[in-house]
């Protein structure tokens, strides 16, 4: 039989059904089930979203996938408050590491002021930047 690759054009739709057949994987490997994702949102008094975090919670663990603050608000602590969010959240599910990914041109040294520790670093990645893997442990 011949396999052909095609190139899908409902990409989210595919992202997660590829990210729910390595949950549901990973899962019965190590018998856990779970695994829930989380978000938390800053909205301004207009109601417009001007920060977020998300990421999700397994197996005692934690990774925060996304965390963007609205340029004109950063410097403004809501990082901070987000972050702080998310290890409560995180510490309430009995999570005992959280990890983070950031590049250089990001905020890599932020996360390590608030307790993470750099565990990895990829040179290059894109060119003439690093790629940090950051975690904190509870």
């Amino acid at each position: 039989m011949e396999y052909k690759i095609e190139t899908p054009s409902n990409h989210q739709q595919i992202i997660q059904f590829l990210d729910d057949r390595i949950y549901e994987f990973n899962s019965k490997t190590i018998n856990r089930i779970d695994g829930r994702l989380f978000s938390k949102i800053i909205r301004e008094v207009n109601e417009e979203i001007i920060a977020g975090i998300a990421g999700w919670i397994w197996a005692n663990a934690c990774e925060i996938t996304l965390l963007w603050v609205k340029e004109e608000y950063r410097k403004k602590k809501l990082g901070e408050k987000l972050l702080k969010a998310a290890e409560e959240e995180a510490i309430d599910a009995n999570c005992s590491v959280i990890l983070i990914r950031s590049y250089t041109f990001q905020a890599p040294f932020f996360y390590e002021k608030k307790g993470y520790k750099i565990e990895h670093v990829i040179e290059d990645f894109p060119k003439g930047q690093k790629y940090y893997t950051l975690i904190k442990r509870f």
